[in-house]
């Protein structure tokens, strides 16, 4: 059996904001939304998601951070926007990733799901993914 190896995408890149930009992004924390992928989850928690949780092989999920309600899914992300920890890469207004870190030091990363509207889907970082080292320390709280 050939063994697997995670491969993340090396074309993620964390912006460099002006002072307007980071402005701009805190605006949009305040009308971002978090949908959520069953993929990323054990337990469904209020998340509301269809199927309710369909854990994927591969995947890292929310549960291993303690993350079961959507409240709390939301205050990360709106905490990542607000830092300013963005992808280049948009859609519209929108960043393609907004990343975050846990109180327990785990770093957090959130993809945009529907442009038209900001709702994203997100999930911990493995330690393996380079930029979980680098997003963990840049963040401030």
């Amino acid at each position: 059996m050939k063994k697997r190896y995670q491969q993340f995408n090396h074309k993620r890149k964390i912006k460099k904001l002006t002072a307007v930009e980071l402005q701009h992004c805190s605006e949009l924390a305040k009308k971002v939304s978090y949908g959520g992928n069953p993929e990323h989850k054990m337990n469904p928690g209020d998340f509301g998601l269809t199927p309710p949780s369909g854990p994927r092989p591969g995947k890292s999920l929310c549960d291993t951070v303690k993350i079961f309600s959507k409240k709390i899914a939301l205050e990360h992300l709106q905490s990542g926007l607000r830092q300013g920890l963005i992808s280049e890469r948009c859609n519209g207004e929108w960043p393609q990733n907004i990343w975050s870190v846990t109180q327990k030091g785990v770093a957090l990363e959130a993809q945009l799901e529907n442009p038209e509207t900001g709702i994203y889907h997100g999930y911990p970082m493995p330690e393996s993914d380079p930029l979980a080292a680098e997003i963990t320390k840049l963040w401030k709280l």
